[in-house]
């Protein structure tokens, strides 16, 4: 009970923390995005460049693909956006993965149920990187850290960047239609049957993970009970 407790507890201190880069980092990005708009051929470059520091500096991107949209277009924007936030995905991973993982593992080499839970991730990567990335109630930034730690396989975590592609588009559309830098992140997107559609979509795909994850942990527990 008390380890959920803290579970829970950190789970709200890091949305907490989002929504409060989020709101500080509004008008630095709302900058920056006016400024990509006027640098013609070299703006997608720096776009995708910044988008990538944003994501591995836990800044949220939700404006960046908004003004996405009202830049490039639906099409273009939704191509920055996904190449800009895979490649952060992966660096923020990256630097989980060798910098976090080995300091997680000494901690907890002990500990044989997280190790054989650990070693379920690994078999179910590639699925439960899909569904976590279409979930809404997972924070994008925290995600990528919190995989990279992780016995995820590389592979599987890039290849599921793919779960980015609804929600990166519904957001890109979005901007598109405001098409103004200076409003977007200062006023309520007006949400119509897509938003709904993708939340829907990402709903099951949360109910989906507690799912595997549940069966990842009784599995885990049948094979210490063989032991």
């Amino acid at each position: 009970m008390k380890r959920w407790l803290v579970v829970g507890a950190a789970a709200l201190a890091i949305i907490a923390a989002l929504f409060f880069l989020g709101r500080v980092a509004a008008e630095p990005l709302r900058s920056f995005a006016m400024w990509v708009n006027e640098l013609g051929p070299l703006a997608p470059v720096v776009f995708i460049a910044g988008y990538v520091v944003a994501t591995v500096a836990f800044v949220p991107g939700s404006i960046l693909t908004l003004a996405a949209g009202a830049i490039f277009g639906l099409l273009r924007g939704t191509i920055y956006v996904f190449i800009g936030a895979t490649l952060g995905a992966t660096a923020a991973f990256l630097v989980a993965r060798y910098l976090a993982r080995p300091m997680v593992e000494r901690k907890l080499a002990g500990n044989e149920r997280f190790q054989r839970i650990d070693r379920m991730v690994e078999q179910e990567g590639g699925k439960m990187v899909v569904l976590m990335r279409l979930s809404p109630l997972l924070p994008f930034n925290a995600l990528n850290y919190a995989l990279g730690i992780s016995k995820v396989r590389f592979l599987d975590y890039v290849l599921g960047c793919i779960g980015m592609i609804p929600g990166t588009l519904l957001y890109v559309y979005y901007g598109k239609l405001a098409g103004d830098l200076t409003a977007l992140g200062g006023r309520d997107v007006q949400r119509g049957p897509e938003y709904y559609l993708v939340l829907a979509l990402g709903l099951i795909a949360t109910i989906a993970v507690a799912v595997l994850a549940a069966r990842a942990g009784r599995r885990a527990l049948k094979e210490g009970d063989a032991r």
